[in-house]
């Protein structure tokens, strides 16, 4: 199985910091923000569950700039034959 060898960007690295400093960011973005920090520098790979929440995320309406922009990190570094 191939690996994606991408990790999170600065940018992002910074917004899920803040997310998971924020008490008032949902489960949701906190999740996200988790898998984004994981895969900062380490090389890993989104699990099939945080690419499928990440995915409902992004296909709803109900969800913020910033926590569709961790489910997009987060997709963007799922395994490739997913």
């Amino acid at each position: 199985m191939p690996k994606n060898k991408k990790e999170s960007s600065d940018e992002v690295t910074k917004l899920a910091v803040a997310t998971l400093r924020n008490e008032h960011a949902s489960e949701t973005a906190k999740s996200l923000a988790g898998s984004v920090l994981s895969q900062s520098s380490s090389g890993k790979q989104t699990g099939a569950d945080m690419e499928d929440l990440a995915s409902k995320v992004l296909q709803s309406d109900k969800y913020s700039e910033d926590t569709k922009t961790l489910a997009g990190s987060v997709l963007s570094q799922s395994n490739k034959n997913r």
